[in-house]
């Protein structure tokens, strides 16, 4: 393995690693849950990317394949993470925060969380 690439699959793996100690240092030490929410869905993310992305450089460089496993992982995180942000971010709001804190929409519809679905009133 050529010395550039030992050094690129490193500084990735480095980065990450960074990453991920920030983000569970943000877990521990933040006290409100969207405070906390903050820690695993962007920094740990991006330090798991980090790993992702040495593992797919050393497949490359060292083995001469591309490794299609670290690209359906990395897919699969980067559509999962906001999603269990959304979610928590929701279960937090319905438990924490009454209906007349939150702002107006400024739509038809107020917030999803708060009201029931709208009917159709129109016949199409």
């Amino acid at each position: 393995m050529s010395l550039f690439a030992e050094i690129l699959v490193s500084f990735f793996l480095v980065v990450s690693g960074i990453f991920g100690i920030v983000g569970s240092f943000g877990l521990i030490k933040l006290k409100e849950t969207m405070q906390r929410l903050h820690a695993p869905t962007k920094a740990t993310t991006l330090g798991v990317g980090g790993v992702l992305i040495a593992s797919m450089l050393y497949f490359l460089l060292i083995k001469g394949s591309f490794s299609f496993h670290e690209l359906m992982i990395t897919l699969f995180l980067f559509l999962t993470a906001p999603l269990t942000a959304l979610f928590i971010a929701k279960s937090y709001m319905q438990g924490n925060i009454r209906p007349e804190d939150v702002p107006e929409t400024g739509g038809r519809h107020g917030w999803s969380l708060y009201e029931d679905a709208p009917t159709d009133q129109g016949g199409s």
